[in-house]
Parts: structure tokens; sequence; C-alpha cells
């Protein structure tokens, strides 16, 4: 248990600037709480103790404001940033390295049965305010922009951004960070493009009108 508080607290060293000594980190930090006590909530739901599991939960969303369901799989070195508005639900299964920032999703779709949360790979960044729903795979790498909604599956090394997610960077190597203020915007993109086309229709009709005044002449 001490090795597992250990490496949070060096994970949050390592991932949080604004991190100054191991008491404030201790005392301040919504999502090493959250975290910590996650632990012990789905140990108690291995256990078969599902009431005791979800009073665990409870407790943790109250303090926290990081509702994550008790039979939720999270590997080692999970940190949540800042943590108010999370909610990860049952069947969620998180690899080892994984960021989320506030008010992320990983949620279900619907009223289905059994797998229905997604299943996120190891060194993965899901941006503020992003909704992964749904029995998805996002693979390793990877990275989910602000405001993202992604509801299909992501392959390793991608970058998805948009409502629906769109993959807008596919890379070989991996990158450490996730840059908010650098991500592409298909949306504005697919904006400027119509933009640029009405621009050039705009120029053939004049062009044609032109023509047409200079053959009644």
């Amino acid at each position: 248990m001490f090795r597992s508080v250990r490496e949070q607290i060096d994970t949050i060293f390592e991932r949080d600037p604004a991190a100054r000594s191991v008491l404030e980190i201790i005392l301040c930090y919504p999502g090493l709480h959250a975290i910590l006590l996650h632990r012990m909530a789905h140990r108690l739901w291995r256990a078969g103790w599902k009431l005791g599991a979800r009073v665990v939960s409870q407790a943790n969303r109250f303090l926290t404001g990081v509702d994550i369901h008790p039979g939720a799989i999270i590997g080692r070195r999970f940190f949540i940033d800042h943590g108010m508005g999370v909610v990860i639900g049952e069947t969620a299964e998180i690899g080892d390295d994984v960021l989320l920032y506030q008010n992320v999703t990983l949620g279900g779709t619907g009223k289905e049965k059994g797998k229905r949360h997604p299943t996120i790979g190891n060194h993965v960044v899901v941006g503020t305010g992003a909704k992964v729903l749904g029995n998805i795979l996002v693979g390793n790498h990877v990275k989910v922009g602000a405001g993202s909604v992604v509801i299909r599956s992501v392959p390793d090394h991608s970058t998805v951004v948009g409502v629906p997610g769109r993959i807008v960077r596919s890379l070989t190597e991996p990158e450490d960070n996730l840059d908010h203020g650098r991500l592409p915007d298909p949306e504005g993109q697919l904006i400027d493009d119509l933009s640029r086309r009405v621009q050039e229709l705009e120029k053939l009709v004049r062009s044609l009108a032109g023509e047409q005044t200079a053959t009644r002449r």
C-alpha cells in the first residue's frame, strides 16, 4: 500500500509542475484522494462486498467530486489533474500512465448490459471535458483533445479532436504531452475550405457576368 501511495505521489510530481511538496500533495490533491479511495472500493468490490464498495465510492464522490464506479479497473500511475467532475463507469478499463483532466467522462451510450464502457490503453491523455463513450478501445499513446466526444475505437499513437471525434494526427513515435493550444480544428478547417470555395465561385460568376455584358455590347 505504501509503495502504491509513493508511486502516485511521484507521478503527480512528474505530471504537475505546480506540485511543491509531498505534504501539499497529500493534503491538497483531490486526484490523489480519488484514486486511493477507489483502490479501497475496488478491493471491496472484488471481494464481494458490493454495498460497502459503493458506500466508499459515494464518499469518494462527496469528498473529491470524482465519480468512479468501484468495478472500474485502473492501472498504475493514474493521475486526475484537478479532479472535479470526472466520471468513470463500472466496466471501464484504464491502463498504466494515463492522465485525465477535469470533467472527463468514460461512460456508456445507453442501457446495454455487459461491457459497455471504454477500454483505455497505456500512456493516454484525455483533455478537459472530453467524453469517451461506449465499449470502444482507445489505443496506447493516444491524445484526446479538450471537449471531444469519442464514440469509435482509436488506434495507437493518434490524436483525436472534435464532435464526434476525428483522428487528426497519427504518429509512429509517441509524444510526451497533449499541447491543447496547438491541436488541429477539423471544423474550422472545413469552414475555411468552404469559404475559399465560395470566393472562387464568386470570382467565376463575376467573370462570366462580365463576359456576357461584353458580348451584349
